[in-house]
């Protein structure tokens, strides 16, 4: 069945992260995503290892585990940009696409001819997405810019840790992530404006733009109070308790979210006197007294193991959760239900394990056609497509333009 944007053509100029996990979505969807690298090199996360992939000999190959989390759904073409014929062959495949997404720096392209004001009058029905570290102007502009450095910038370390600790990086590209995720918004909302009208556009993604949109209620919490949140560790500045508790076997996660959740947990831990407390029968009045609240809780969940506390508390219907590692994440029966690992064939000859997408459409849903490809593994499949017989192909291929 094919995908809700079969028959869409996204030439996807990105590298690292960010702009891969927005084509790499995109292509989940129906997209037929065309991913252009540089002859010999690739994207630079290829490299980004160990851990490598093995072939079926179990020898290991040049596919980072990194790389293949981004980069399926897509078919690469080696082209070299620096040239005039990879310059004219993209303007090719540009003439018969949709969506280009890039993250070159800013003005990047222009010394190539593959700006959009290079390209919006010859192709106005082009959708151009751009994503680079501070956006397309301001004081910052023509700065490199790394999820790293977005996290630190855009507020998120200064929330994320123990609150005597030092600022603290979330463990995943997150900045990077939500750049790609809402870089694929843009993309899906230009679509549809170019169905209604016939008109493409130019979609400028900044990592720290979107690092700052995404801080959600801690931002908010600032500009209606006028304080600077800071770190709490596992706590919510909202709500309490809502946290990581010790047990006696390990930790627990309670998300107690409302009053009568907070009543039903205390008579599960046999204490519901602290429900009739006026210091804590309200959300807000915990919030005020949290760490009064905090010393009377912690010893009683340490006096149960883990999953003792989960047992109970759901047939009492309070939330609460396991911290789980990343292999008892994918030994999880939720997830496994949810089928949140799949295998797909490789060009290695094995296959490889990989997250599955979260997107669960009734009518068109997603499927996986292309395995994360191998350096220049379509690339003469994409060349036939634009009209080159083999000996242009070998003759382009010796010119070290593909």
């Amino acid at each position: 069945m094919p995908g809700p944007l079969a028959g869409i053509r996204v030439l996807d100029l990105s590298r690292i992260l960010a702009g891969p996990s927005a084509t790499q979505l995109l292509g989940d969807l129906g997209a037929d995503v065309i991913k252009v690298e540089r002859p010999g090199a690739g994207d630079d996360t290829r490299h980004w290892g160990p851990p490598y992939l093995r072939d079926a000999y179990g020898a290991e190959t040049t596919e980072s585990a990194y790389y293949l989390s981004s980069n399926r759904n897509k078919r690469s073409l080696t082209l070299d940009l620096t040239q005039g014929e990879g310059q004219a062959l993209a303007r090719r495949l540009i003439a018969e696409s949709d969506v280009l997404i890039e993250n070159f720096k800013v003005g990047g392209l222009a010394k190539y001819g593959l700006a959009y004001a290079d390209l919006a009058a010859d192709f106005p029905r082009l959708i151009y997405c751009s994503i680079t570290g501070f956006g397309q102007d301001g004081p910052y502009a023509r700065r490199a810019g790394y999820d790293y450095l977005a996290q630190g910038m855009g507020g998120i370390m200064s929330v994320t840790g123990e609150a005597e600790g030092e600022p603290m990086k979330v463990g995943v590209a997150v900045a990077d992530l939500m750049a790609g995720m809402y870089a694929a918004t843009a993309v899906l909302a230009a679509l549809h404006h170019r169905d209604r009208t016939g008109e493409g556009q130019f979609i400028d993604i900044g990592l720290l733009d979107t690092q700052v949109a995404w801080l959600a209620n801690q931002a908010t919490n600032y500009l209606v109070s006028g304080t600077a949140p800071g770190r709490m560790g596992n706590a919510h500045p909202n709500i309490v308790p809502y946290q990581v508790f010790a047990t006696a076997s390990g930790y627990l996660i309670l998300a107690v979210g409302n009053d009568a959740q907070f009543r039903r947990f205390c008579d599960v831990a046999g204490r519901p006197e602290l429900a009739e407390d006026p210091r804590f029968a309200t959300n807000p009045a915990r919030v005020e007294h949290r760490e009064a609240l905090l010393t009377l809780l912690r010893p009683v969940l340490a006096g149960r193991t883990t999953d003792d506390w989960l047992e109970a508390l759901e047939a009492a219907s309070v939330p609460a959760g396991p911290v789980n590692s990343i292999d008892q994440v994918f030994a999880d029966p939720q997830v496994q239900a949810r089928g949140m690992r799949i295998a797909m064939s490789h060009a290695s000859g094995r296959d490889v394990d990989l997250v599955a997408s979260p997107l669960k459409l009734s009518a068109t849903p997603v499927a996986y056609l292309h395995a994360p490809p191998t350096l220049g593994q379509h690339t003469d499949e994409v060349l036939r497509d634009l009209g080159l017989d083999d000996h242009e192909i070998v003759r382009l291929r010796e010119r070290g333009v593909v």
